[in-house]
């Protein structure tokens, strides 16, 4: 009987540091996580508080030349040169 408490002390001493780095690797994995699914979902929040604040000062030109200024602000590639046929 002692000689098998013996080796289930053995066999418990082997697995112990084992699963102490199964719960840290596990820890920090949760937090990786978390930490990423806080950061997008304040990146959206960004974006939408973005988005209201264009179409709000969208709104709020509403005078005639304005209007021509918009379009030609639609019509500018990402480099910021306005496409000359004015197409897309």
């Amino acid at each position: 009987m002692m000689d098998l408490l013996r080796e289930g002390w053995l066999i418990l001493a082997a697995l112990i540091p084992s699963i102490g780095l199964l719960f840290l690797f596990w820890v920090i994995l949760k937090h990786l996580l978390e930490g990423d699914r806080r950061e997008r979902a304040a990146i959206r929040r960004w974006e939408e508080e973005q988005d209201a604040a264009r179409a709000e000062a969208a709104s709020a030109a509403d005078g005639p030349g304005n209007a021509a200024e918009m379009s030609e602000m639609q019509r500018k590639d990402s480099s910021g040169r306005t496409d000359p046929s004015g197409s897309s």
